[in-house]
């Protein structure tokens, strides 16, 4: 009987998992299977006729300077603010995981951009550094110090860091708040068994607080990764790609290549894009997962 019980136990499990396999299978197994089918064309999204061409997408992508550059600025983008958004947001939940004055109210002012639109946002930042009418230059204009204010949006080399800042600044308090929620999990008598043993505060945190906060990290990678790999919203707004397309990132170009008729080539780029996210996120997946074991 409980043999029996077992086995009915374990087919429900099985078929439970059916619907949400399903979906898997319509929303993106389907989607993917027909992208890459389509990415195999010289389809231009309107014509009802197209044309296999093979793999020449794929290279016409990496003989493309601006196609490279493109998927540069991605790769730039979405490898440095993973790491600024975690180690900022690390920061500032050990700061406000202690019992300060008004800890409340700054968690709240620090989380608050994140639940704005990334566009959104973006053009606020952009009516406050326009280099024409921008808030902050009219403000220098008022103690007359325009001459300190440079256009950071217009400049090539500045423009990506200025648009990795403001992103910094959008989304730090998505990353404290899940490290917050993963230090409130962490035992207090854990860490004063530590401080009695004469650990200092640097110590703890690196030898029992990092370590317990595992789960809590690999969780603000992995999303931190995704997202900024497949930045769009914000430099759409703040730099539109420009100046030239020295800050326009694989998104951007994929978009662009679609409206230009180019539908089949746009495709490959988006299936190279794919590939670009699911390496570094397997890869950061493993490491930690060899962390996990090796702790």
């Amino acid at each position: 009987m409980l043999r029996l019980a077992r086995r009915i136990n374990e087919r429900l499990h099985r078929y439970m998992a059916v619907p949400a396999l399903a979906l898997f299978a319509v929303f993106f197994v389907t989607p993917l299977v027909k992208g890459i089918r389509i990415s195999l064309t010289d389809w231009n999204g309107l014509a009802p006729d197209y044309h296999y061409v093979g793999l020449s997408n794929f290279i016409e992508f990496f003989h493309d300077d601006r196609a490279i550059h493109a998927l540069k600025v991605t790769l730039t983008f979405g490898l440095i603010s993973p790491v600024l958004l975690c180690a900022a947001g690390l920061l500032y939940a050990l700061l406000l995981d202690n019992r300060l004055r008004g800890r409340g109210a700054v968690r709240t002012f620090v989380y608050l951009p994140a639940i704005i639109s990334p566009l959104i946002m973006g053009y606020v930042w952009l009516l406050l550094l326009n280099s024409e009418n921008g808030a902050l230059l009219e403000v220098l204009k008022i103690f007359g110090r325009e001459s300190v204010y440079r256009d950071w949006l217009g400049t090539p080399d500045e423009a990506l860091w200025v648009i990795i800042a403001v992103n910094l600044w959008q989304f730090v308090g998505y990353a404290m708040i899940i490290f917050l929620a993963g230090l409130q999990g962490i035992s207090a008598d854990v860490l004063e068994a530590a401080k009695v043993d004469g650990a200092g505060y640097w110590t703890s945190v690196r030898r029992i607080v990092a370590p317990l906060l595992m789960p809590a990290i690999r969780i603000n990678v992995i999303t931190n990764l995704i997202g900024s790999l497949g930045v769009f919203d914000v430099i759409t707004a703040l730099t539109d790609g420009g100046p030239g397309y020295s800050t326009e990132s694989m998104s951007i170009y994929i978009m662009r290549s679609s409206f230009n008729g180019h539908t089949g080539y746009a495709t490959a780029v988006a299936v190279l894009m794919f590939l670009v996210i699911l390496i570094p996120v397997s890869v950061a997946l493993r490491l930690m997962k060899q962390a996990d074991q090796d702790g």
